[in-house]
């Protein structure tokens, strides 16, 4: 068959698809928003490299934090740089306080400006909430003039909350406190540390997942219109064409709704590119201009699509015989083969069998062999569901008049039924397996935290230059504060410089070190040696009355000449180690405020635990506000029971949108789907009506169409996710369990979006269920 005639007859069949008059067009817009959907998806999709690389650009420019050991020189063309972020109701706010040392300092990214002192800078989202009611408090702790807004170079998103401000105190401390430091440029050059071997397996599935249930729909959206189409073929054989032709022709008209589908994706892309600036969801927000698809990543769509389409209409009329007075598909079908239907999971599983056990110690896992054998277990599902559907509804008879409606409904033409719950199916099947997959890694990347709830929920690091009893003053007097303990850290050595034995130094009055040792007895004045914790050393060999120690020896980032000379005196008393509130074993010395030498009050640096009433509102924001008030580097932060792996945080918030969208694209498709079988079936509904057909008793049975091939697909769905994420969790070497609220969650949300589909459908499916339906001209 040559080129010529192939694109003869697809031309032929385009032509048909948008002259046929009002019928055509109804169907090939129905198949074109179909597709559009899809296509829209895929080029969201398509698109999310690119801006999360541009994010990881924009924050790579604006590094700020070197944590370098030795401190930059004062000169023209440095700048002092300090980190003030804070935390407002759980939304991270970036803060940094810029004093620059002379007329050619580096300007941040996003402003044509340095703030005055007492100015600030501030991200739109930050202004736009500093202006409403709900940032009231969080004024009060931004004492700054808003004097600008930082522009999109220097913001990893719309949404980010951020601010620079002036500042005219700031000294450069090095890795002191790593919060202030001296710099000559901004951005960073270091290379990302490689991705553990399970992440990069989970953002594999993620993407498969995520992107089957798309083409699944597009391949559906492609067969609209099946029924009529056939009486279309039959008269075209009746007037010459032969069967090869027909089916040709029937593919030229899939090919002109795919082809339309792609404009309209294109335009649903571009009107969402717009719109997702104004979304922040799960805390990522990206800009407009940084979703820019890659061309080649586009050009595939934009082929892939139209062959798809053709390829999906040629395989679906391999079985039917077109005939000049009818396609022979009304006829008792030929039982479905099952053999065939069950290589495709088997293949997948196959793939997937070798890589079982290797874990994270075994380098990466087989990208392709991954991708393969996921796709082909998913696709599997939409092999397996016809026959499924077929074999159960052949076997379903009594029940009501509705049921009865329905059962040969599905009996008739259980491959339609199936095809609309293919996607759904695909969708719940690869989230039950992910679910069960973040569900048995999740402890590896999750720890419990070491901080003592019952003792503190909260802590404030203060600088070494705030007197630690009024920042004990400050806090106490916090409203829904109930008890504060304050202990003061420094270092102590035998040199002045590099010292080569050195302990550390715990200060604070009798009741707070009880938090850090226990005492034989304390008063104030006292000194204790804490000799067995189990990181120390060397304070057994420093506890020696006599031998001349010195705090807070200068080290590489250190300045030197500050160091504060003390003698150990005789009577230094013994006490045994423990745990304080954040988990820390403290060893070394304890001072208490008496003991402590002159002038080292000066280079301890405190640490003060609120034990918190949960009951007052914004308890966490009055203590942060608190905490600014003492010093704008003083660093407040809100205990958890754990702490969680940011790269597999971020990995599952990319999971959640990623599947916000699939399920909007599920819900609009099973829904363009539903109203074109409705409106296929519209003299059908039409004749039943006009013959005394109850319209309550239509609606059952177009509801029981929906949910028995939807409790099939969802069945089936459960068993090959349970299956994949089995084998998913055998290959990262983590012990099976099946998370069954997860499980029954997702099966739920299937459910209840073709119930929702099913609803919304309704109200088309009255205004058709009218006996003028049979008016035909």
């Amino acid at each position: 068959m040559s080129a010529r005639q192939w694109s003869r007859d697809l031309t032929m069949g385009a032509r048909f698809a948008v002259t046929g008059g009002r019928e055509a067009w109804v169907r090939v817009l129905l198949t074109a928003v179909g597709v559009g959907l899809g296509v829209a998806l895929l080029l969201l999709t398509t698109a999310i490299p690119s801006a999360l690389a541009s994010r990881h650009d924009r924050e790579r420019d604006r590094n700020d934090m070197t944590y370098s050991s030795v401190v930059k020189k004062k000169s023209d063309r440095t700048l002092l740089v300090a980190s003030a972020d804070t935390t407002f109701r759980d939304e991270d706010v970036r803060g940094r306080l810029l004093e620059p040392d002379g007329s050619r300092a580096p300007l941040p990214p996003g402003l044509s400006t340095f703030p005055a002192v007492g100015d600030m800078v501030v991200s739109p989202a930050l202004d736009r909430l500093l202006k409403s009611p709900d940032g009231k408090l969080l004024r009060e702790r931004l004492d700054y003039r808003v004097s600008g807004t930082i522009a999109d170079s220097g913001l990893i998103g719309p949404h980010e909350l951020a601010f620079y401000a002036g500042a005219d105190d700031l000294g450069a401390t090095g890795l002191s406190t790593g919060r202030i430091e001296r710099i000559d440029a901004f951005g960073s050059s270091g290379q990302s540390e490689a991705m553990d071997p399970v992440l990069l397996l989970l953002v594999l599935i993620v993407f498969v997942v995520l992107l089957m249930p798309v083409g699944v729909f597009i391949a559906a959206a492609v067969r609209f219109g099946g029924e009529r189409r056939d009486r279309r073929l039959a008269a075209l054989r009746l007037v010459g064409a032969d069967g090869r032709m027909a089916r040709r022709i029937a593919a030229g008209e899939a090919l002109a709704g795919a082809l339309v589908g792609l404009v309209l994706g294109a335009g649903f892309f571009l009107i969402g590119r717009q719109l997702v600036g104004l979304i922040n969801l799960f805390r990522i927000s990206v800009f407009p201009s940084d979703l820019n698809p890659t061309p080649a990543l586009v050009a595939l769509v934009a082929l892939a699509v139209p062959a798809a389409a053709v390829a999906v209409t040629l395989f679906a009329l391999r079985g039917v015989v077109i005939e000049p007075l009818g396609v022979v598909r009304t006829a008792r079908p030929s039982r479905r083969r099952l053999w065939w239907r069950l290589l495709l999971p088997l293949g997948g599983l196959a793939m997937l069998y070798p890589m079982i056990g290797q874990g994270r110690s075994n380098g990466d896992f087989n990208q392709y062999l991954v991708v393969g054998g996921v796709i082909l277990l998913l696709v599997g599902i939409t092999a397996l569901l016809p026959w499924v559907v077929e074999a159960v509804v052949a076997r379903l008879n009594s029940g009501g008049i509705a049921w009865q409606l329905a059962v040969r409904r599905l009996q008739l033409s259980s491959g339609t039924a199936a095809r609309m719950v293919n996607g759904i199916a695909v969708a719940v099947a690869g989230a039950i397996a992910l679910q069960m997959l973040f569900a048995g890694v999740d402890g590896d990347y999750t720890k419990v935290s070491k901080n003592d709830l019952t003792r503190a929920q909260m802590s404030v690091a203060v600088p070494a230059k705030v007197p630690l009893d009024e920042a004990v003053r400050q806090m106490s007097g916090t409203k829904g504060v109930t008890h504060t303990t304050a202990l003061g850290r420094t270092e102590l050595g035998d040199a002045r410089f590099e010292p080569e034995r050195q302990s550390s130094v715990t200060v604070g009055d009798c009741a707070a070190l009880l938090e850090a040792a226990e005492l034989p007895s304390c008063k104030d004045g006292d000194i204790f040696a804490v000799e067995n914790a189990k990181w120390d050393t060397t304070t057994a060999e420093l506890d020696k009355a006599g031998t001349k120690l010195y705090l807070d020896p200068s080290y590489g980032s250190s300045v030197k000449g500050e160091e504060i000379a003390w003698t150990v005196p005789k009577g230094v008393k013994r006490a045994d180690s423990r745990e304080d509130p954040s988990g820390d074993e403290r060893g070394g010395f304890l001072f208490t405020p008496g003991a402590l030498p002159e002038r080292a009050a000066s280079v301890t640096r405190g640490t003060v635990y609120l034990q918190l009433d949960e009951s007052v509102p914004d308890v966490r924001e009055l203590v942060r506000n608190s905490a600014v008030r003492i010093d704008p580097l003083a660093d407040a932060s809100a205990w958890t029971a754990t702490t969680r792996s940011e790269k597999f945080t971020s990995i599952r918030t990319g999971l959640f949108v990623g599947a916000t969208c699939v399920l909007v694209l599920i819900g609009a498709s099973l829904l363009v789907s539903q109203l074109e079988q409705l409106r296929e079936r519209k003299k059908l509904l039409s004749a039943l009506v006009a013959f005394g057909t109850r319209r309550r008793t239509l609606s059952m049975s177009v509801l029981w169409q929906t949910a028995i091939p939807i409790a099939l697909g969802l069945a089936l769905a459960s068993v090959v996710g349970l299956t994949l994420g089995t084998v998913l969790l055998k290959m990262t070497g983590t012990s099976v369990s099946v998370d069954w609220a997860s499980v029954l969650s997702m099966t739920g949300i299937g459910a209840g979006v073709v119930l929702l589909v099913t609803l919304l459908s309704l109200p088309p499916l009255i205004r058709l269920m009218r006996p003028d339906g049979l008016r035909t001209e």
